[in-house]
């Protein structure tokens, strides 16, 4: 389906006025994720210096979070707790599409012997929002729900960028830290202009060595019934493991099935 024929999806979100927001909530949600891998656990000068503000605001967003169970403190140490985890489970049973998605995925992995992945597009990174995994390991890194990766440098990034009008996509390029992953990674603007055409005309995206060496990916989009990608279904391997050819003509055919499937149980 051409992004002609999809419409211009880019011009479905409301525009809001800054008066209708509230800011402290804004905040709120700025000191949970001010912890990530890196920073599991700071003291409350570190928040503050993390999120830039006062230490008398961040004291007191951290004492919310602390009495809403949401944190735990520890001497001078504020950690998040698991509770935080309901916050990311309550978007996701909300979303039956990746729910409904899971069987049809165990399905694919059961075929092709490959762990599949399902994400989203979130500002310049893909979130995984469901995941069937073989007990291969391809990447430095473990793949979970909420894991986020670059969009423009991964598979499941560029078949949803592809999605995008070409404004929305020369802006998205232009404000986007485009880094060099390795030295397969596509980092030229106009390449990867270039490529997210290819990938809309062709209806999926195949990305060799650009994130990690060694890893393959392809992706295809999952699409609701006006045609626009909700999300994207992916399907990983090793260079070593699996040739160029082999992921075309025997995964991709399979992955695009399976996302079609996903497709029919979409709610109209």
């Amino acid at each position: 389906m051409s992004k002609q024929e999809q419409g211009k999806h880019d011009g479905d979100q409301v525009m809001i006025k800054s008066s209708e927001i509230v800011q402290s909530l804004v905040k709120g949600l700025a000191v949970i994720q001010a912890f990530n891998k890196d920073r599991a656990s700071m003291t409350l000068s570190e928040v503050a210096s993390a999120t830039g503000f006062t230490r008398a605001a961040a004291r007191r967003f951290l004492l919310t979070l602390v009495n809403e169970g949401y944190a735990k403190q520890t001497g001078k140490q504020f950690s998040l707790t698991a509770k935080i985890l309901s916050l990311g489970f309550a978007y996701l049973a909300s979303q039956d599409i990746w729910q409904n998605a899971k069987p049809l995925m165990g399905q694919l992995v059961e075929q092709l012997n490959e762990s599949c992945s399902a994400a989203v597009l979130e500002g310049e990174e893909v979130v995984y929002v469901a995941r069937v995994a073989t007990t291969k390991r391809l990447m430095s890194v473990s793949l979970n729900m909420g894991t986020r990766l670059p969009a423009f440098s991964t598979s499941l990034g560029r078949v949803l960028l592809a999605d995008m009008t070409d404004k929305a996509l020369n802006d998205f390029l232009t404000t986007c830290q485009l880094e060099q992953y390795t030295a397969h990674t596509l980092t030229n603007k106009a390449e990867l202009i270039a490529e997210m055409s290819q990938v809309n005309r062709q209806g999926y995206s195949l990305v060799e060595q650009e994130l990690e060496l060694g890893l393959t990916s392809v992706s295809v989009p999952v699409r609701d019934h006006a045609g626009k990608a909700v999300g994207a279904l992916s399907i990983s391997t090793h260079i070593s493991q699996t040739t160029t050819e082999q992921v075309l003509t025997t995964i991709l055919p399979a992955l695009k099935a399976s996302a079609k499937a996903i497709e029919q149980q979409i709610p109209i």
